[in-house]
């Protein structure tokens, strides 16, 4: 499976803007996916931004105040250079229904037509494609709209649902309430073929009727029999039950909401398990090589914040060798009583 994350996009459009023509002037995205990277090349662009419905009627979407747009304004019968951009291109369809809504309104000439992603260098229906990503594939902004949910494993906590709190996940009454009552969070509009889970069994009818209320579709349940949350803790039973079930199944991709569990299971099941923690796909023969480079990336991190954000007591510290102990005492007692 080739997965792409927001921030693949966002990295694929940033290494290619220099294809995008300098004369384009706005950008149009087709709904509703293609207004994404619309968005982000508008913005990258620093260029006016129009759904695609709403250029044909002569509307502009609303803009922050950033920069003055007095030359952009519409002209009837005179037509703009537009880049309009789908987030990617399989038959064509949706761009050459486009086409020919432009040709239609006289404006096809004006257009330049980009797909982020194809599954080829070359597309008829598109003027542009920054990058090539084959069969199968799936994006980040359409995974819960996707048909190979039929052959997928899904975590339900942290996917489904939010993850309960603390408070809420004390095997008891909170919990109970939890489950009843718990926000929803990605929503599959296909049927799921597996929920696994490492909820608990005696939780099954909780479970069902809040999936039926929310409305997800799916084939079969698994859960973790084990008598209670100590025993599953004591066992450290979660990624090695959603790892078991999932090494039985026919099933081709796990969709896990920690990167723990996620690299867990993919040891273990010697399959591939998407992690909604980091929205990247873990492979079993990359594995090690995916946890040294998630590794380094949080090390990277944790140093850019640290220079980013010097922890306070270190700004005290140069403030007061900076004022001296006497003047800088006397300003912090000032702020108290300002604060007072």
């Amino acid at each position: 499976m080739h997965y792409r994350s927001i921030a693949d996009l966002n990295a694929t459009i940033t290494r290619n803007l220099r294809q995008i023509p300098h004369d384009i002037d706005l950008v149009v995205g087709i709904p509703r996916s293609g207004l994404i990277p619309a968005n982000m090349i508008s913005l990258a662009l620093n260029l006016p931004l129009a759904d695609f419905e709403g250029f044909l009627q002569g509307r502009i979407l609303a803009k922050g105040r950033t920069r003055a747009l007095n030359s952009l304004t519409m002209e009837p019968g005179r037509p703009r250079k537009v880049l309009v951009v789908d987030d990617s291109i399989n038959s064509g369809g949706s761009m050459l229904e486009a086409r020919q809504k432009l040709a239609a309104a006289g404006l096809e000439d004006a257009a330049v037509f980009c797909a982020v992603y194809g599954l080829r260098d070359a597309h008829p229906e598109a003027d542009l494609v920054l990058e090539t990503v084959p069969r199968p594939r799936m994006f980040q902004w359409n995974l819960m709209h996707h048909k190979f949910l039929a052959d997928a494993c899904l975590d339900i906590d942290g996917v489904l649902c939010v993850d309960p709190s603390d408070d809420e996940n004390d095997d008891g009454p909170g919990y109970e309430a939890f489950l009843s009552n718990a926000r929803p969070f990605l929503r599959p509009t296909q049927k799921v073929g597996h929920l696994v889970t490492s909820r608990l069994e005696k939780y099954r009818g909780a479970t069902q009727a809040w999936l039926a209320a929310a409305g997800i579709d799916y084939g079969k349940l698994w859960m973790l029999d084990l008598p209670d949350a100590k025993a599953r803790r004591r066992l450290g039973a979660h990624g090695r039950f959603k790892a078991g079930v999932y090494a039985e199944l026919d099933a081709t991709l796990f969709i896990e909401s920690e990167e723990r569990q996620a690299v867990e299971i993919a040891r273990l099941s010697r399959k591939p398990v998407l992690s909604i923690e980091t929205q990247t796909i873990l492979y079993p023969d990359q594995l090690e090589d995916q946890v040294r480079m998630r590794e380094r990336q949080i090390a990277r991190d944790r140093l850019r914040l640290s220079v980013e954000r010097p922890p306070r007591t270190g700004l005290k510290q140069v403030a007061r060798r900076l004022l001296g102990p006497s003047l800088y005492g006397a300003l912090g007692r000032a702020a108290g009583r300002q604060g007072a």
